[in-house]
């Protein structure tokens, strides 16, 4: 038995026990000196007294802040008289949201799947497009992130590949449309996403065994650096996917329910996949996603004995928030408020780029933006540590960023606050990044 460590102030003494005793999750990364206390709203609260302002939402998933007086009150509510299961029976809070899941969608996307994590429902939904196509093929993005788990792992092409063993047979990466530094030009000089596409799609025939089960992307693709295909990219994506009857799988796990200004981020190409995953947004922090499919697929996949069958599966506790996500959604119509509030977050942020010329590209959509730092505009040429000095920055100064940084892609802020933040939330943010460039780059230089 491991001794305790005395004689250590509260604080340190925390750190000490975090040290010793976690296991380290974030690959290279470490976990932020702040001891949080409690978080509320836009804002999280640290044992020390500061207030940071929260521009992630949490693990970009607490849509409507932290602790919303209705979530709260649904948790307190349901836990008192029905929070877990045996899985194969059934409540009417997982009933109720998956008939309303069904009724914010196009047809013919109707049939839900409720689980836990977006690992998990990637998981479920590769498992079902496999069992019903009769194939083992996956195709996914490079700089694809949709999960720890082993299939949605096997499809993630941003981090975590190297030093596990062999990955699964057939899973293949197709490059994403980076507006910003394109694989392919036009004549003209624009990207030229069809052509980088046909190209994608000729190495993975070139690949292939003739086993193509489904393509699993992200509408935009956040920790590939708010990478957002151009309009006529998922048409053009579908097409590729019947041409080989692949089915044809979206990951909205950050994109899903409202976050974008739609509620759902495939609505602006007119494309209807054949299996949706939805997760974090969905629960707004709490462990809820959902796997939706049409009855023609669900029929298909129960007839050849699908099997998905966990703990945690159709709980009523997440449910039931689940339920009041949706409620808050609707009624607040934060779908036209992540819009607005999108519209005046890009403005500062154009204003920001107007005085640092470290800032070389704004991209995204709604309340997910994305912002990549450069050390020279024209070149492109990217700074790991600009990066870092500018997180570390915003953070002193009270704002938590997330930065992602990639091989051949300069740092990139993903920026998703909560769609029930305000302007002077926004602004706020703004004013702390403004200084944080600043100071970093006069450091850097």
């Amino acid at each position: 038995m491991a001794a305790p460590i005395t004689d250590l102030s509260t604080a340190d003494r925390f750190w000490a026990d975090a040290d010793r005793h976690l296991v380290r999750y974030a690959g290279a990364g470490d976990f932020t000196r702040e001891i949080i206390d409690h978080a509320a709203g836009s804002y999280l609260f640290t044992e020390s007294g500061r207030r940071i302002l929260d521009f992630t939402s949490g693990q970009m998933s607490a849509i409507l802040g932290h602790s919303h007086p209705e979530i709260v009150e649904t948790v307190r509510r349901q836990i008192g008289s029905l929070d877990h299961l045996f899985s194969g029976m059934l409540s009417r809070p997982v009933v109720d949201l998956a008939r309303r899941l069904a009724e914010t969608l196009p047809s013919p996307l109707e049939k839900a799947l409720l689980l836990t994590t977006g690992a998990e429902s990637n998981e479920a939904a590769i498992r079902m497009a496999k069992l019903v196509t009769g194939k083992h093929e996956i195709v996914s993005f490079a700089r694809s992130w949709h999960g720890m788990t082993q299939a949605a792992a096997n499809a993630t092409y941003s981090a975590g590949r190297k030093g596990y063993g062999p990955t699964a047979p057939g899973n293949f990466a197709i490059p994403a449309p980076n507006a910003y530094r394109p694989d392919f030009l036009t004549p003209e000089g624009e990207p030229d996403w069809k052509r980088q596409l046909d190209f994608g799609f000729e190495m993975i025939d070139a690949q292939s065994v003739g086993s193509l089960a489904a393509c699993i992307v992200e509408p935009i693709l956040s920790s590939g650096g708010i990478i957002e295909p151009p309009v006529g990219y998922f048409a053009a994506l579908r097409e590729k996917c019947r041409e080989r009857g692949m089915l044809l799988i979206l990951d909205e796990a950050q994109t899903g329910l409202c976050r974008t200004g739609n509620w759902y981020a495939f609505e602006r190409d007119g494309v209807v996949p054949d299996i949706l995953t939805l997760s974090k947004t969905l629960g707004a922090g709490l462990p809820l996603a959902a796997v939706i499919t049409s009855a023609e697929i669900e029929q298909e996949a129960h007839d050849r004995g699908y099997l998905f069958f966990t703990t945690h599966v159709a709980d009523p506790l997440v449910a039931a928030v689940g339920n009041t996500v949706l409620d808050v959604l609707t009624r607040d119509r934060l779908d036209e408020r992540a819009t607005e509030l999108g519209a005046f977050l890009r403005r500062g942020l154009d204003d920001l780029a107007a005085r640092h010329p470290v800032v070389g590209d704004i991209r995204g959509r709604g309340l997910l933006v994305g912002v990549e730092l450069v050390v020279d505009r024209a070149t492109k040429r990217s700074s790991d540590e600009l990066g870092a000095l500018v997180t570390r920055r915003c953070l002193e100064l009270g704002l938590h960023m997330n930065i992602v940084q990639l091989p051949g892609m300069g740092g990139v802020f993903r920026i998703a606050p909560p769609l029930t933040a305000t302007e002077d939330e926004l602004a706020e943010g703004l004013g702390v990044l403004d200084k944080a460039i600043g100071d970093a780059s006069a450091r850097w230089s």
